[in-house]
């Protein structure tokens, strides 16, 4: 709790607080870092691995490589969160597991398998997007806002 809501405490409320600061348990702050960062390094070497997998068994070239990579990462996020192992290992490993496309499918899937007892249309589909749409409807707000920034940067250095 900052400083400044202490203060605003009654004394009784501040006494509350001190107790329970005292009993609350340390976190492994180190051990944290280090277990998101061996999680999300292992993650990230892992799409690299598939990566080049495409690119020498199934003649992909760099920037053609990175779709399949990212749909198999996708469904293998989804298939472990499906099974059940994906949140084992987000609890263990903490922001390492957060790495943008297995992060946003696990959580797609996840509010997918919560809500699937309310039908297939309303449950699964209306919660499933619910995060879905918002992330969507972000990224191409900043696409437009980049966009329209690179065009008028662009005629204003004299070229198109």
């Amino acid at each position: 709790m900052s400083n400044k809501q202490k203060k605003k405490l009654s004394p009784v409320q501040q006494e509350y607080q001190d107790f329970v600061n005292k009993r609350e348990p340390q976190r492994p702050l180190f051990q944290n870092c280090i277990r998101a960062f061996l999680v999300g390094g292992t993650i990230c070497l892992i799409g690299q691995l598939i990566s080049q997998f495409y690119m020498q068994f199934l003649d992909f070239n760099e920037q053609t490589a990175g779709d399949p990579t990212v749909a198999t990462l996708v469904f293998l996020a989804v298939l472990f969160t499906g099974l059940g192992v994906y949140d084992h290992l987000a609890q263990w490993a903490g922001a390492g597991t957060a790495i943008p496309v297995t992060g946003f499918a696990n959580s797609i899937a996840s509010a997918a398998i919560e809500h699937r007892s309310e039908g297939f249309v309303l449950g699964v589909g209306g919660n499933m997007f619910k995060l879905a749409g918002s992330v969507i409807v972000f990224g191409v707000f900043a696409a437009f806002v980049i966009a329209t920034l690179k065009v008028i940067l662009l005629q204003g250095l004299g070229g198109v």
